[in-house]
């Protein structure tokens, strides 16, 4: 299953996160997104916006630097990695990710092509941000059962 949608912009790129957010099936727990897409597409913006939605009220910056940020949500436990700067496999290897799967409500994996190799958990849908004129366009692309399940749910909210 797949499906697009426009974004007039960051606040747009927001308002779908937080229906994306709505969308979750905890019975699907942990659902995996790998957001995909060039510097300033709106992956950060859309993490934002899902947090957001799921009740996280502190900051929601990329988790860049330090490669992973956890957030207790009053919805349950969200796990947000960006693998921008990754140097190395055994760099990825000490974030025990194994150790956040469990137990978590949501994964979302800015730059996931950069942690290849058999440590990531595989995506349930991968979404593509890209910028489109003064826009943007979400394309999303599900990799399981659970992530058809999650797309085919947004869907019907946006539509």
């Amino acid at each position: 299953m797949t499906a697009s949608f426009p974004l007039a912009d960051e606040v747009a790129t927001e308002a779908l996160a937080g229906r994306a957010a709505r969308s979750l099936d905890a019975g699907d727990a942990p659902l995996v997104l790998y957001l995909e897409g060039d510097l300033g597409a709106g992956k950060t913006s859309f993490a934002r916006g899902m947090l957001r939605e799921l009740g996280e009220t502190g900051p929601v910056r990329s988790p860049t630097y330090g490669l992973l940020s956890e957030y207790q949500t009053p919805a349950g436990r969200v796990v947000h990695i960006d693998l921008y700067r990754l140097r190395s496999a055994a760099e990825l290897a000490t974030l025990g990710l194994a150790d956040h799967l469990p137990g978590s409500l949501l994964w979302l994996v800015e730059w996931p092509e950069k942690g290849q190799g058999g440590l990531m958990p595989a995506a349930d849908a991968v979404l593509q941000l890209e910028v489109q004129g003064s826009g943007r366009r979400l394309k999303g692309s599900a990799m399981s059962q659970a992530g058809a399940r999650w797309l085919a749910a947004l869907g019907a909210d946006c539509g």
